[in-house]
């Protein structure tokens, strides 16, 4: 008679095995096969260490190959090393001609909005098309011979290893382990540095927190361009607020003005429209299209705002970069509240549901009867580009998350780095864009009408210096952790740091800094600055701010 247990060993034996055949050990493991995250390996690699991306997403390169081909670059001076070296290979690219089967480049560069997208003088572009990026990107992979795991998702419950402060390994849903001496959280939500318990917030700080005066609830300097310009009601029943509000407007009012809250500004997808009738395909109406949805958007209409409610800012060959624009646009405001910590199944929904309004918007504004006939002349011109997207039935990969976490560390990022009223003494990189934040809600006035909150645009007025401390946990957190995209910041500063060629600056600061940790056997928070600063000049990195001191006014 065979024992009942004989084969227990055996089994928990292959089970061993198997799992041992998933796992690997590198000098660095980036998590997030972002702008940031291809950044990180290429200077990892650059810097003899064996690195390997860990990639959610099948397609790398973040937003920069998922829409985002308008580059927010800000002062472009301010971007050095390989995030230069990014926006050089795509001047090579359009330097061919062959990369222009729809237009010409000279017809392109001659449109208004197109000035600025080439800077020959140092071989940059500045404005391209997604499939471009995605090459790019594949170039710098493939070129360096870095390994890339995509479609794996870090095991947010019981995937990261710590032995104390240290993380050791990361475990993905499918079962692979990745060992590290050091790791990079390369995400646009910051998934691996809130598994290792580092500390973060979501949504706007009070402007008391940091003494700013940009954060919080921004009802009174609300900027114009994407607000309701027309008086639009906000019941079902017009005139009735016993009938309930319509789609899209919060039941709350919003907030003590500078007030902190745990709202985060809108996403939205990034489309690639073209408007060339061979490289087309009309505006699908999606699964589950409810034309109530819309209210706001055809009563906006009937009160008198004849905007077509989009920025289509064009790309080479016939194509856009297309943002949000107006009171109602492609940014679905207030229904991404949860999706910075929601679980993998809940931001799926959340996506879908982001999904479905942006498609179904798209295909209101070029069909609806409620939409005016020259809105839908003008949208009769444009459908999905053909060329892209191609396995994604022309959508873009990823939707913008322009905010989710932001790490809180010994260092926090405010407006007044932004200003260079505070200049830190251990930058890694610059930004100079715009603090920059989208909206944030949608409520009722005291008047009975609809508006619009949290949309904010302030200059900087030159660039401004990032801290290697907002990059890396607080000392008492992970000390083997970088995180260039969910850095520490308040809100408002992180909406001008929050732009691509910073988060790619960001990323290969952080391979150096982790690369240099390694060869000094110390931790992130004890590696020697002036160590760091002199690799990163070096390498091509820009860390001077130019720029005078700008004052902070209440009524900017």
């Amino acid at each position: 008679m065979i024992p009942r247990n004989i084969f227990a060993p055996l089994l928990l034996a292959l089970l061993a095995s198997q799992s041992s055949a998933y796992a690997q050990s590198y000098d660095l493991v980036v998590y997030g096969g972002t702008s940031a995250g291809v950044a990180a390996a290429v200077q990892a690699k650059q810097m003899g260490k064996s690195v390997v991306i860990v990639s959610p997403d099948k397609h790398l390169g973040g937003l920069s190959s998922s829409g985002l081909g308008r580059t927010d670059s800000g002062r472009q001076n301010a971007i050095g090393g390989i995030s230069k070296e990014f926006y050089h290979r795509v001047y090579q690219h359009y330097s061919k001609p062959d990369s222009w089967p729809h237009q010409t480049p000279e017809a392109y560069l001659s449109q208004r909005e197109a000035h600025g997208a080439s800077d020959a003088k140092n071989k940059t572009w500045w404005v391209f098309e997604p499939h471009v990026a995605e090459n790019v990107f594949e170039q710098f992979i493939d070129e360096n011979q870095i390994e890339v795991l995509r479609d794996e998702w870090l095991d947010r419950e019981k995937g990261v290893r710590m032995e104390g402060q240290r993380i050791v390994s990361i475990t993905t849903l499918s079962g692979k382990t990745l060992a590290g001496k050091m790791f990079i959280d390369a995400t646009y939500e910051g998934d691996l540095m809130a598994a290792a318990g580092v500390t973060f917030m979501v949504g706007r700080e009070s402007n008391a927190k940091y003494g700013e005066v940009g954060n919080g609830v921004e009802v009174a300097k609300n900027v114009k361009n994407h607000r309701f310009r027309v008086a639009v009601d906000p019941y079902v029943k017009p005139g009735v607020p016993s009938s309930g509000l319509i789609w899209g407007i919060h039941d709350q009012g919003p907030g003590e003005e500078g007030a902190g809250d745990q709202r985060v500004q809108a996403y939205c997808y990034r489309m690639c429209m073209s408007r060339v009738p061979e490289n087309s395909v009309p505006f699908p109406k999606p699964e589950g299209y409810d034309e109530s949805v819309y209210e706001l958007l055809f009563r906006n209409y009937e009160a008198g705002d004849p905007r077509v409610p989009l920025h289509p800012a064009p790309a080479p060959n016939g194509k856009t970069d297309t943002n949000n624009n107006g009171a109602f646009s492609t940014d679905n405001i207030g229904m991404n509240y949860d999706y910075p910590e929601a679980s993998y199944a809940e931001r799926r929904q959340i996506l879908k549901q982001h999904l479905t309004y942006q498609q179904g918007l798209m295909w209101t504004l070029a069909n609806h009867p409620r939409v005016p006939q020259q809105v839908r002349d003008e949208m009769a011109q444009w459908g999905l580009a053909k060329d892209e997207f191609v396995d994604n039935e022309h959508w873009p990969y990823q939707i913008y998350v322009r905010e989710a976490r932001r790490m809180v560390s010994d260092y926090v990022q405010t407006e007044h780095d932004c200003r260079r009223l505070r200049i830190c003494e251990d930058s890694v990189g610059l930004g100079s864009y715009n603090m920059d934040s989208h909206n944030v809600q949608r409520f009722v006035t005291q008047e009975g009408t609809v508006q619009n909150e949290g949309d904010v645009q302030v200059a900087t007025g030159g660039s401004y210096a990032i801290s290697y401390r907002s990059i890396i946990p607080k000392q008492g957190e992970a000390t083997n952790l970088l995180v260039p995209c969910c850095l520490s910041s308040s809100h408002i500063a992180f909406g001008s740091i929050r732009m691509e060629p910073v988060f790619m600056i960001l990323g290969q600061s952080s391979a150096t800094a982790a690369a240099l940790a390694i060869d000094q056997q110390v931790t992130l928070q004890g590696l020697p600055y002036p160590l760091l600063k002199a690799q990163l000049e070096k390498d091509g990195q820009q860390l001077v701010p130019a720029g005078k001191p700008k004052t902070i006014t209440a009524g900017e």
